[in-house]
């Protein structure tokens, strides 16, 4: 694909990490995309992979485009838009999707034309989740910047159940120093801390509650993560230097408290710090709810030791489907094939729903085929007979293949011939038993 083909959207970066999950999730939802990275080779590649178009030149990738994404890593952003925005088309839309608002707001409305609209933008996840359903994103318009697009992007949004929230770009900078300067800090703080005091990890899991397996779930999740986009984060955003320095004085001033037995003022502290938070019960509720589901898979699993289950890798999205052998608090064992087993991480896995189950099974597995006659009343409407045979478990299908009234059936008779199939080669034995326990007679 050539750098001359129009798209609807262009995304600057778009081979990587969240550009690259953006132009995939626009692309399944028949949108055209076209991406652009300074490596040809791979970018063509991904591009081909995706179904988008490529180009390595990020002006000429702009020419025909109703919608431009600025996705280059934080860093980069405010010079890339320098030197892209300025050549965006007439009436196009131009946003971003960097953690800070201020800086690549006011690239843009510095050197996006005058009659092009600029939408700075935030989406809260990473390129792990597997839609925007549920997911938070954050828009901050810039007045007189925008016009028939916002609509547009609203309605998008709406439609794919994201929660939408319009903020300005100061305010938005002001309360991520907080939802993520400080929450990142903090965590690298408490990891760097564990590793300093020389504490195994895994050790201190056993002796845990689960509100702290769960802290510690997301501390890993974190400094497991790119260090330099976190770096990039800390960086950014300026107003993160004064949380940081915040965070540091509080803790001094708590650390103090205890060493010098000033029980009252720390008691105090954490009364009117409780006190601002206000929202005691709803926190409850919110941790009961991830404590119970962290422990819920489990239960299931070992509900169903013997039985069939399907479960799904998060990461890899492989499905294995298998009778559950053994199950502890953190693996479950699983009989494949009736031989082969495999070890899963319960925390890496999903369990399927009998419906998803189902039909992994009907387009993965082999179905065993076999006819079946049944000798009826002439009056009998084949259709409900099929009905019948549908219902019983084993039966993935049925069709009725033949109706037959000659010589070798009474005269207020006839025989009806069923195909059906079904998972197991010795299923039939189970629906013929049945068939026969309703009174029909096989012929």
């Amino acid at each position: 694909m050539t750098c001359d083909e129009k798209s609807d959207v262009t995304i600057i970066g778009g081979t990587r990490g969240l550009g690259r999950w953006i132009a995939e999730d626009l692309i399944n939802n028949n949108i055209s995309v076209k991406i652009t990275s300074r490596n040809k080779s791979s970018g063509e590649q991904i591009a081909k992979e995706i179904g988008a178009s490529y180009s390595d030149n990020n002006i000429e990738a702009i020419q025909y485009s109703k919608i431009i994404i600025f996705a280059v890593p934080i860093e980069y952003m405010v010079d890339t838009i320098k030197e892209v925005a300025p050549h965006a088309p007439q009436g196009s839309l131009l946003m971003d999707v960097t953690s800070v608002k201020r800086r690549p707001a006011e690239a843009l409305e510095k050197y996006a034309p005058e009659n092009c609209e600029i939408l700075p933008c935030h989406p809260m996840f990473g390129p792990r989740v597997p839609s925007i359903d549920g997911q938070v994103i954050i828009i901050t318009p810039l007045k007189n910047r925008y016009n028939q697009y916002v609509e547009k992007i609203e309605k998008y949004l709406n439609e794919h159940n994201a929660k939408l929230v319009i903020s300005t770009p100061e305010e938005h900078d002001k309360i991520m120093s907080v939802v993520q300067g400080l929450t990142h800090f903090s965590y690298i703080s408490i990891a760097s801390t564990i590793k300093k005091l020389d504490v195994s990890v895994k050790r201190s899991r056993e002796f845990a509650s689960p509100v702290y397996n769960l802290m510690l779930d997301m501390i890993s999740r974190i400094v497991s993560q790119n260090p330099y986009l976190y770096y990039s984060i800390q960086e950014s955003n300026e107003i993160n230097v004064q949380t940081r320095r915040t965070l540091i004085d509080e803790s001094i001033k708590l650390c103090n408290y205890i060493e010098e037995g000033k029980v009252d003022e720390f008691i105090n502290n954490m009364k009117n710090s409780a006190k601002h938070l206000d929202e005691f019960e709803d926190a409850l509720g919110r941790s009961d709810k991830a404590i119970s589901i962290l422990t819920q898979d489990v239960r299931y699993l070992k509900e169903n030791i013997g039985n069939e289950v399907g479960l799904k890798h998060q990461y890899s999205n492989n499905i294995h489907v298998g009778i559950v052998k053994s199950v502890t608090s953190n693996n479950v064992t699983l009989i494949k094939d009736n031989k082969n087993e495999v070890k899963l991480k319960i925390s890496n896995i999903r369990i399927l729903s009998d419906d998803e189950l189902y039909k992994w099974k009907t387009e993965n597995i082999k179905l065993y085929s076999y006819d079946i006659s049944i000798l009826t009343p002439k009056t009998a409407d084949e259709n409900i007979l099929k009905d019948i045979i549908s219902k019983i478990d084993e039966i993935v299908s049925v069709e009725l293949i033949d109706v037959y009234t000659g010589s070798q059936i009474k005269d207020n008779q006839k025989s009806l011939t069923y195909n059906y199939k079904t998972f197991n080669k010795k299923d039939n034995i189970k629906v013929e038993n049945y068939i026969k326990a309703t009174g029909a007679q096989i012929r």
